[in-house]
């Protein structure tokens, strides 16, 4: 996920400088920095937060984003609590304070990997980690971070209540898989559709979408193009773990309309490493002219989907756009 930290003292500014230097160290991408508030100097690195937090809040709480707030707890509740709609697209929000001694997961702790980041970042700054979420403190069973830790889609979210329940009662949770229909009713079952009896249905999503297109494409025709080829496909909006590109498209309105409409991840590569994307490729002297690779759309499918991938579509382009799909190995 994209960490974007905000900081509002002198103190905060060394805590995101520290966390930066720390993820640098150990090869992790570091968080992009922001003031705000009343710190006159700009530090070397950071951007200043505009008009107001709540603004630059609404800005960035999408999908695939982090936010690290370095402050009071209240600081941030107040920024983002009005965002906050739902546990299973919201983006994670974690809070430090301005001298790094605790590290506070407030918001998407399970789906949103907000817990997990949390103990990151606590192991990078000495802090301690600060959980709260029952299924964690009780060290039971969280069936929410069990999907999103396994690209599961949630199909029926009331199920998530019945399964934690359970567990947090230490009582047996039973999890079966469509190649091995249960005989009796499970408590969790991991298949695209199914007639057996559940409470919980987790669904793969298994494909990955690697996008390339000429700068300032109108959106919703970038959308037609995309949902087009997903239905010839047979492919649902909800099998689709990720939008893939290049970093210098992420930011592209096209780009951003499919993340913020859809709620999918981008994941974006820069060319040295699309270059080490392994396989063959349809290359284009063009496209490595213009961004420092042969290929955009292919290259990206396949390192999102990780792994042992495959591509399922190779380049198809219409009208300055391209896509590729690959699926993820295992599914």
């Amino acid at each position: 996920m994209k960490k974007l930290a905000v900081c509002f003292t002198k103190n905060g500014v060394s805590v995101i400088e520290a966390l930066n230097r720390a993820c640098e160290k150990q090869g992790i991408t570091p968080a992009k920095a922001y003031v705000s508030g009343s710190i006159e100097e700009l530090p070397a690195g950071f951007e200043r937060v505009g008009t107001s937090l709540t603004d630059w809040a609404e800005e960035v709480f999408l999908p695939g984003h982090a936010l690290i707030f370095v402050g009071a707890v209240g600081i941030a509740v107040r920024a983002v609590g009005h965002l906050a709609k739902d546990k299973l697209s919201d983006c994670p929000v974690v809070v430090i304070d301005d001298r790094a001694a605790f590290v506070i997961p407030i918001l998407s702790g399970h789906a949103g990997g907000g817990n997990k980041l949390a103990m990151v970042l606590s192991k990078l700054l000495g802090a301690i980690p600060v959980i709260t979420t029952s299924t964690d403190v009780n060290d039971a069973f969280s069936v929410d971070s069990f999907a999103a830790e396994h690209g599961l889609a949630i199909a029926n979210r009331e199920g998530i209540k019945q399964v934690s329940v359970k567990a947090l009662e230490a009582k047996k949770i039973t999890l079966s898989i469509k190649d091995y229909p249960p005989k009796q009713k499970v408590d969790v079952i991991v298949a695209d559709q199914t007639d057996a009896e559940y409470s919980l249905l987790l669904s793969p999503k298994p494909y990955t979408v690697g996008i390339g297109m000429k700068r300032d494409k109108d959106p919703d025709s970038v959308d037609a193009y995309f949902t087009k080829t997903l239905q010839k496909l047979g492919i649902s909006i909800r099998e689709v773990y990720a939008i893939c590109t290049i970093d210098v498209k992420e930011d592209e309105p096209a780009v951003c309309m499919l993340r913020d409409r859809y709620r999918i991840p981008v994941l974006s590569f820069d060319a040295k490493l699309l270059e080490k994307a392994e396989g063959t490729f349809t290359a284009s002297e063009f496209v490595k002219q213009s961004v420092g690779v042969d290929n955009v759309c292919e290259r990206a499918a396949i390192l999102g989907a990780g792994a042992g991938a495959e591509l399922v579509m190779k380049k198809t382009g219409m009208d300055g756009m391209t896509l590729a799909i690959a699926k993820r190995s295992g599914y």
